[in-house]
């Protein structure tokens, strides 16, 4: 219940953002106006980034950005300013960005929680596991001995089972470092 509450908490916050971006928008990126002036001075120098809501049609430098350069520019510099100017009109979905965004978190938080979860569980497992483990020498035995051999206590209980799988996990990787690094030999 709790979680579900931060859910639409989230959305609810994401929603209130919306206004703060434009799902369609006019981009004109220009190089700086020393390219087709002999001006160095500093405000020339700089590249020129202006975004503005227009629509497809007047997505252009003509009506983006020589309204905001025509008074440092002549009208031959004006002829080349704007063949270097590249204007897209883009168009993008703000919401379902923002729930995917929130499905993100919520894997991470998930994933966060499982983690925390095995990490109390790890000493817990251990504790039980010291108490009744004796060390195994011959994992073919314990393949032909079958299920049955296994006592009953430890079939029923969940940790002792998760906590042997791990054991032999643990073995395997003992034996394969011994196997690859002191012997060379690589296991089928």
């Amino acid at each position: 219940m709790r979680n579900l509450l931060y859910f639409f908490l989230a959305i609810y916050i994401f929603q209130g953002a919306q206004a703060q971006f434009d799902d369609k928008r006019c981009k004109c990126i220009c190089p700086s106006l020393s390219s087709v002036t002999n001006k160095t001075e500093k405000s020339h120098t700089s590249r020129l980034m202006h975004t503005t809501n227009d629509p497809p049609n007047k997505c252009n430098c003509e009506v983006v950005m020589l309204p905001r350069v025509a008074d440092q520019l002549n009208i031959t510099e004006m002829k080349e300013f704007c063949p270097r100017c590249e204007c897209k009109y883009e168009n993008r979905n703000t919401t379902i960005i923002q729930y995917v965004v929130i499905i993100v978190i919520w894997i991470i938080s998930i994933l966060v929680v499982y983690m925390l979860f095995l990490i109390i569980l790890d000493p817990l497992l251990n504790k039980r596991v010291r108490g009744n483990y004796q060390e195994h020498t011959n994992e073919d035995e314990d393949s032909q001995a079958g299920p049955m051999s296994h006592n009953m206590t430890v079939r029923g209980n969940v940790l002792n089972r998760v906590s042997n799988q791990q054991d032999k996990w643990k073995r395997q990787v003992i034996e394969q470092r011994r196997n690859i690094y002191d012997r060379h030999t690589m296991l089928n």
